[in-house]
């Protein structure tokens, strides 16, 4: 009773960090990931946080981070961050040129960090991809993901050319990523039907 009475009030915000993969034909599929970020922003409420940014050759930086907001909770300012928020995205897709490699790793890594700073309840990252990671050489990614009370969720993963030649590539690729996110201590989904977007967030 009297552990219940001196607990901290838990903080109740949602935080979602969102990855864009710019690499190959995937700058081709951005246009989809609009979609999904105006409807993101239709769901997220004064005081969550959002943050959208690519995935690059290198992308544990927050160089890549396209646009990042803590929403206001004056509603009026909320909407106003919002739409500057999606003015940004929109810029950066107008102009967006695709990557040599593809750290997916280093973008979960920078997300995490990212939501770890936010006073938030409820963490999840958005990985827009084909979930096939392509690193420079000499790139260190073979590493534990502290994923810790965060829900990762894979949208859009286009299947490949050689995933058409042999379906086990592409099964094995996302078996793959859900044993680092869940050894890690967080949740994993896929969500690749995009008529389908209020299965994103729970």
């Amino acid at each position: 009773m009297l552990a219940a009475c001196s607990s901290e009030p838990q903080p109740n915000g949602r935080g979602v960090y969102m990855l864009l993969d710019t690499s190959g034909t995937y700058t081709e599929e951005l246009d989809k990931a609009q979609q999904i970020i105006a409807y993101l922003l239709t769901r997220l409420e004064p005081g969550d946080a959002f943050a959208v940014a690519r995935i690059d050759t290198g992308s544990f930086s927050e160089k890549d981070i396209i646009a990042k907001v803590s929403f206001d909770d004056r509603p009026s300012a909320a909407n106003q961050q919002k739409r500057q928020f999606l003015e940004k995205v929109n810029a950066f897709v107008e102009e967006a040129r695709g990557s040599a490699y593809t750290d997916i790793t280093g973008g979960m890594l920078q997300a995490v960090e990212y939501l770890n700073e936010q006073d938030v309840g409820n963490r999840t990252v958005l990985v827009f991809s084909d979930m096939k990671e392509d690193l420079p050489d000499g790139y260190v990614r073979d590493i534990a993901l502290p994923m810790d009370d965060v829900e990762v969720v894979a949208v859009n993963v286009t299947k490949l050319r050689s995933d058409n030649i042999d379906p086990r590539e592409y099964m094995d690729r996302l078996a793959e990523w859900q044993v680092r996110v869940e050894t890690g201590g967080g949740e994993w989904r896929v969500v690749n039907d995009l008529d389908r977007l209020g299965q994103l967030l729970k």
